[in-house]
Order: C-alpha cells, then structure tokens, then sequence
C-alpha cells in the first residue's frame, strides 16, 4: 500500500482533475487520457469484494428486518465521519473524472490514507492533523493555553467564538440534526429487537448518542453476550486525530456471529491471567491482572461505514476502549473472518509467495494469519496499564506516543502469545514457524499503508527491530531468508523493550525511538516497489448492501 511516489504525469493529471471540479462543465480533451488512467490505477489498488455472508440464514427474520435499520444508521455515520475529516463532502459532487471521484470515496477526501496523506487533489495541501476537529488555525500552544476540562474529551470539537477565542462544543450538540434521525431510527430498532442483550445496548447507545456519556452504552454492549447479530457504532478510535489523539471518530460495522468458530475460541479468554505471568519482561511490569469475562468470537462483517471504512479495511475490533469499562468487564475482541480471509487471498499470500524465499513460502497459511490478528486484538488487554513510578496511567505519560506504541506492544505480543499456544499445544492447526513466517509477510502488507499513522509507526518499528536482531535477511534474489532461532529472540526483546517503555511512562526515550525507528528505509522501499509493480492489490474495497446479501 505505499508505492506513492506521485510522476510528474500523475501531478499533471491531478491538476486536471481538480480544474474539473472547478469548472463544472468543462470536458477532457481525449488527448489527455494518459493522465488519466494514473488515478485509475490507484483507485483499481482496491480490489472489490463483495461484502456478504453465508451466516446470514441463521438469522432469525427478526435479526434479518434489523439490517435495514442498521444499514440506515450507518449511513448517517458515515456522513458524519466525512464532516469530521474533511468537512462539506458536495466536493464528489462539483469532480467530473470518475476515477478522482472513486479515489475521492475510498480515501474520505482528498488526501491519500495509504501514502502518508498525501493529497491528490491541486489546491488542497496537507492534511490538517485535527481535521475539522478544531480550527485549522489553532496552533499547538494556543490549545494548550486554552483552560477547559472538557477539551480533551473524546466527544468534543473546538471551534471559534465571534471574537476568536476558542470554545468547546459536545458531539451531541454539533451533529444534533443527524443524531435526531439516528435516534429515530434506533426506536424502530429496539422495537424490533427480540434479543434482551441486543434491545438493552441500543436503547443505552441511545441514551448516550444524547448524553455524550457512553459509558453505560458500553457496558451493556459488554453484557451482550448470546445476540446472533452486533452493531457497533458510534464515535469510537481517535486514529484520525493526529493532533492530540483525543477525538473519536464515527463508524458502524454491522457483523453476523459465527457461532461455531466463536465457540472454538472461548478457552484461550480463560488463559489470559497465565499468558500475562508469561510476559517476557520483569515482573513489576506484568502486575495487572486481566479479566476473563472478556469475549474472543468471530464474526463475518456485513457492512462498514465511516472511520473503519476509510483507506485500509479493518478486520478487527477490540473494544470498548474505556479503561473503566475494562477494569469491569475487559473487552469484546471480534475478529471479522470473512474481511480476513479477502485480505490474505488478495494480498498477503501474492506478497508472500513474492517476498519470502521459496523453500520456507509453505509456511504462508491463512490459519497463521487468523491467529496472530486474533491475538493482536488480546494483546491489547494484556500488558502494563498503569506506570510504575508514580507518573499515572501509561497513556497519560505516554502522551503522543501512546498509540503508536500500543499497536507496536500488541503486534508483537499477539505474536508472543501464539508461539506460546503452539508450544504448549493449544494451538495445533499451524507451526511457530507459520506464525512468523506469515507475521513477516503481514508486516510487508501492513507497511504499504505508510508510516503516518500509528498502525504504520508501529509496524515500522517492529519491522527495523527484527531486521537489525537478524529475524530475516535478504538473499542476493531480493527474498527474505527467516532465521526462526533469532526471530523468536527478536520476539522477546522487542516485547520486553516495549512493555519496560510503557511501564516507565519514558516518553521521551518512546518519541526518540519511533523517530529513528518509525520510517521506511530505501531498501524497505525497494521491496516495496517491486510489489506495486506487480500489481498486488493495496487494500480491499466493499460491494455491500442489501442485495449484496440477498435481502432485497
């Protein structure tokens, strides 16, 4: 995903593109064709793949006239996410080029997701780092001379007064008229809903689309334990706030349970408090305790709209991220196995079979790629939470770093622990040697998304680690050799480095690492290159909806 190098001929197409959008009948002479297959090549980096399941006749017919419902709602999340990120989306409406206008969709504006941000778009220059989150003219040190408790909140914006002096404004109020209509739509929901779990959490999630306290929203959808069908939705991960990493972004996943593989799962929640003794790492950094009343299942995603749906497909959920609502009740991981299964056919096994040397490609399995995504989401719960030196909750001392470093602990703890399961036979449908081989080739996938966010900080990090521990080394054919002795050492170095680095709040030494450590290196790029051009799909992309899924 990260071949984004913009030719000469892409900035002139893009020039081109944007003059269309602003002159709104103006045609392409057809002698200019040739700049405009460049963004047809991007937009075609996305394969389609249709967003259905065949769990969707388990449903009862109930469950079934809710997916109208949810899909309406999510609609209007999306709408919102679009106003948090870019701001008037009636740009689509004035771009004439319809691949401008398709790469334009996929990206949720005019900056590409998956190159860094880079803008496609003339006239726009660098993604905001607080997109429409705050005024684009507020500097750093005027919200830090800003004195309200409330700006920090998940749930607030910033905006300007008549005199520029800044105010805080609650989701609830800035988005009231679409939150009415959700509202409206989740009294049709609740009526419908047959499943007490499932009535409870929406009537909650209500409540607090209201309050702006989704606490009790949480909570209940923690309680929902035995509902065939899941809808989360709401403003929930502050990714695309890359200011302060302080406020949440909307999205829906509308998900169907695989009951049958949920089941197969439901042990591994019982060991948590055994893997996190296992750490490797002092014990003074391993104190906290997880919970076991967290759930491990698998689901097939029907439908994603907003955040989760912009640039690179999630194909994990592990929420609620309220530390409150962990200490309580831990948290929900729900791996989406059909999106998984899109991504390991279209992506990571071509990349693999072209990266990693012949002899050890037998070791590319998607069962691999299921279990180390699975326990990236658990890895989350394990680990340190607060510092041990008095500096408060590891996310607080952490400051900026605090997501990119999370991704990074759970990459390579979630790996650590399948190790751990293989070895103690838990696990017995893949080798450690699957684990890391695929972990390997998924690390190549994942970096194609750039180094900007904090998924891409993380896997750099992870990546520069295990190349200078010697984990793998190149061939003179460009492949990857993987030495298992010094990557299962690399495992535990880089996990202990981590867990030391959270649990001593040591911000500044975490700032200093990612930023030696966080980029693509040259010869990275190389092999980068030479995936883009082999045409190896960046992400995936969704035909979804009600016919997609048989219920028109």
């Amino acid at each position: 995903m990260k071949q984004k190098i913009l030719s000469i001929t892409l900035v002139m197409a893009i020039a081109l593109f944007s003059n269309s959008c602003k002159q709104k009948n103006q045609t392409v002479p057809a002698s200019e064709e040739v700049e405009k297959s460049a963004l047809q090549l991007k937009v075609e980096e996305f394969a389609f793949v249709d967003l259905s399941s065949p769990l969707i006749a388990n449903l009862s017919e109930s469950e079934k006239q809710l997916i109208p419902i949810f899909i309406q709602i999510a609609d209007i999340m999306d709408q919102l996410f679009w106003k948090q990120t870019f701001g008037d989306k009636s740009i689509l409406d004035t771009i004439q080029d319809p691949y401008a206008k398709e790469f334009v969709q996929i990206n949720y504006g005019p900056w590409e997701r998956l190159n860094n941000d880079k803008a496609f778009i003339e006239g726009y220059g660098e993604k905001p780092l607080g997109c429409n989150y705050y005024p684009q003219d507020m500097s750093k040190e005027e919200f830090e001379a800003y004195k309200d408790i409330n700006k920090n909140s998940l749930y607030t914006v910033l905006r300007r007064n008549d005199d520029n002096s800044l105010r805080t404004v609650w989701y609830k109020d800035e988005y009231k008229e679409a939150l009415t209509k959700v509202c409206e739509l989740l009294d049709q929901a609740i009526e419908i809903a047959e499943n007490q779990g499932l009535k409870n959490y929406l009537t909650e999630r209500k409540k607090a689309l209201q309050t702006d306290d989704y606490f009790a929203s949480d909570m209940a959808w923690m309680d929902m334990k035995d509902c065939k069908i899941d809808f989360v939705f709401g403003p929930i991960e502050n990714y695309d706030d890359k200011l302060n990493e302080a406020k949440a972004a909307y999205e829906a996943f509308i998900l169907v349970k695989d009951e049958v593989r949920s089941q197969e799962l439901a042990k591994f929640i019982q060991m948590l408090p055994m893997l996190q003794k296992e750490l490797p790492c002092d014990p003074k950094y391993k104190t906290f305790v997880p919970g076991t009343s967290s759930d491990l299942n698998v689901y097939d995603a029907v439908y994603y709209a907003g955040d989760c749906n912009s640039g690179s497909k999630t194909i994990a959920i592990n929420l609620p991220n309220d530390d409150r609502v962990q200490a309580k009740k831990g948290a929900r991981r729900l791996q989406l196995r059909n999106s998984m299964q899109a991504k390991f056919d279209k992506i990571l096994f071509p990349i693999g079979e072209m990266i990693i040397e012949q002899k050890q490609q037998k070791h590319l399995k998607f069962d691999a790629f299921f279990w180390n995504v699975t326990f990236h989401e658990v890895a989350h719960g394990l680990g340190i939470k607060k510092t041990i030196n008095g500096k408060g909750s590891v996310d607080a001392a952490m400051k900026t770093e605090k997501t990119s470093w999370e991704e990074a602990k759970a990459d390579i703890l979630g790996l650590f622990m399948v190790c751990t399961l293989i070895e103690k036979n838990e696990i017995s449908n893949i080798s450690v040697e699957d684990a890391i081989t695929t972990y390997i080739a998924g690390i190549l996938r994942s970096v194609r998304f750039g180094a900007s966010s904090s998924h891409g900080k993380a896997n750099m990090m992870c990546y520069n680690f295990m190349e200078k521990e010697g984990a793998f080394v190149r061939n003179q054919d460009g492949t990857y050799h993987i030495d298992y002795t010094k990557a299962k050492a690399a495992i535990n170095s880089w996990a202990k480095l981590i867990l030391e680095t959270q649990g001593d709040g040591n911000f500044e030494f975490a700032a200093k690492f990612r930023e030696e450590n966080g980029s693509i290196t040259p010869t990275l790029q190389k092999d980068l290159d030479k995936i883009n051009v082999a045409g190896i799909p960046r992400d995936i992309r969704f035909n979804k909806g009600l016919k997609v899924l048989g219920l028109e």
